[in-house]
């Protein structure tokens, strides 16, 4: 990639909507708020969006790191980010979705699962609610075992493997995401309690553990068929996840 001259006409309004989340090793820069008109559903709803990037390289110095950034094909790398709704910050009651990534679900609308249904009925949710937060994770596809080995899971399930057998049969765990960088972006965004989207018991569980002030869960369930009822079933039987009337433990 050929490395260009960094324009800095609008380097101080760029800075201004950065933040760096120090950590342990490296840091998450997060950008934003970015207005983000989405079409819902037919209506147009406008989101605040921000992005991060988990960086090694630790500087607050942004002339340094916009050139190092140019300098690298970041289309390579994975990149998070969140969509905010109303006053997500300050207001009292927020509901969150932490949503994996599901190439084949939230792009093609594949029916093999109900990933892209729980996308666009979480900010649904989140619009009507008033007050709320998407967390989009890039690197989660497949829970964890990226696209290229999702794709060879699917084979595996096209043969007679439901989805926890066919991530064994390739050497993986059944889930190997990793909440961290949301959490630490959650912190940075939000120090009031919230309301998690999940039918995923280890979503609530990572935040409590993080210390986080959490309210409890709200199920979503929903576009079930003949194409995703075993992968549905194969949540709840195999991997833990709740039914609408279930709750987690610990949710008073």
């Amino acid at each position: 990639m050929t490395e260009m001259k960094i324009d800095v006409k609008g380097l101080s309004r760029i800075e201004e909507k950065i933040q760096m989340i120090p950590l342990d090793e490296g840091a998450i820069y997060l950008v934003g708020p970015i207005q983000l008109p989405v079409n819902l559903y037919g209506e147009t709803v406008t989101f605040q969006w921000y992005c991060w990037l988990h960086c090694q390289e630790v500087t607050e110095d942004f002339d340094r790191m916009l050139e190092k950034l140019s300098s690298e094909n970041l289309a390579e790398f994975q990149q998070s980010s969140v969509l905010t709704y109303g006053d997500f910050s300050f207001d009292e009651d927020a509901i969150i979705r932490m949503h994996s990534i599901c190439h084949t679900g939230d792009i093609f609308g594949s029916k093999r699962c109900d990933c892209g249904f729980q996308l666009k009925q979480s900010m649904k949710m989140i619009a009507e609610h008033g007050t709320g937060a998407l967390f989009y994770l890039a690197n989660h596809e497949g829970r964890g075992i990226g696209l290229f080995s999702k794709a060879m899971a699917y084979i595996l399930q096209e043969n007679g493997y439901d989805t926890v057998e066919a991530n064994q049969a390739l050497g993986f765990v059944d889930d190997s995401r990793n909440y961290d960088d949301v959490i630490k972006v959650l912190k940075t965004l939000r120090s009031k309690p919230v309301t998690l989207i999940t039918n995923n018991p280890k979503k609530l569980e990572a935040l409590r553990n993080a210390g986080l002030p959490v309210l409890g869960r709200t199920p979503l369930w929903g576009d079930v068929s003949e194409f995703n009822k075993a992968y549905l079933d194969t949540k709840v039987n195999r991997s833990g996840h709740l039914r609408d009337e279930e709750t987690c433990p610990n949710n008073e």
